[in-house]
């Protein structure tokens, strides 16, 4: 991948350009990569290491100054801003998966391992941008991609666990605890994938897949509530 393009990159999507590209380049860069081209030294783990902490600032400073809540809602409040699956998405939407350096046997990986790798990948980007750019730059690329998700995540109610959530909308509402049941597995050993179904007595209430049975409850759970808050439970 020519170095241009990563700075390219960074000028259309990041709106500035890195004063050291391989601030970015490395941010962007997998340790299996690194395994598998003896000439490139870095990856982007320490990156990711240092961004990490500064996301948890920034979304723990911006629930604090916004939020008047006790500590244990708004450390849900935050989980749910920097899960795997938010900070995957926010990744995605900025489109650098392109640049993403694998080995290639990471690149025919499963869709879940390649979830956790842009979620990496945008951490390191963040730890990438503090120290090129600095922490407001830094804390302006988190509030532009991360902190704006808040309100969907108070619609949806998605920063409360799922699974106990949708057990108090069921008694609540419908007088029953729900029950989790398999509905398929398929893959190998190695990568197998579960579909699970939520029932509410007889009423499949929404399902979920996952690499375990336990992912693939959630999901499910996470679909049960968005069904019963679609319908007015709150």
């Amino acid at each position: 991948m020519d170095i241009n393009e990563y700075q390219e990159f960074a000028k259309e999507k990041l709106g500035f350009s890195f004063k050291d590209i391989n601030l970015l380049v490395t941010a962007l860069t997998h340790r299996s990569y690194v395994n598998e081209h003896k000439t490139t030294h870095e990856h982007n783990e320490r990156l990711e290491f240092l961004g990490d902490a500064v996301l948890e600032l920034v979304s723990s400073d911006f629930l604090y100054r916004n939020y008047d809540e006790p500590e244990g809602i708004m450390t849900a409040l935050r989980a749910a801003l920097v899960r795997t699956e938010s900070i995957g998405a926010a990744g995605k939407e900025l489109g650098y998966e392109p640049l993403v350096r694998l080995s290639r046997g990471e690149k025919q990986g499963s869709e879940r391992a390649h979830e956790v790798i842009l979620a990496d990948c945008f951490e390191a980007v963040i730890g990438a941008i503090y120290l090129d750019q600095g922490y407001e730059a830094a804390k302006d690329f988190i509030s532009k991609h991360i902190l704006v998700k808040i309100d969907e995540i108070l619609e949806e109610g998605s920063w409360r666990d799922p699974k106990s959530y949708v057990q108090e909308l069921a008694q609540k509402i419908d007088g029953v605890t729900p029950v989790y049941k398999t509905l398929k597995e398929e893959g190998p050993d190695h990568d197998k994938k579960f579909t699970v179904g939520i029932y509410v007595g007889n009423a499949l209430k929404g399902t979920g897949t996952g690499h375990s049975k336990q992912e693939a409850q959630t999901m499910a759970a996470r679909e049960g509530v968005k069904k019963y808050r679609a319908a007015g439970a709150k």
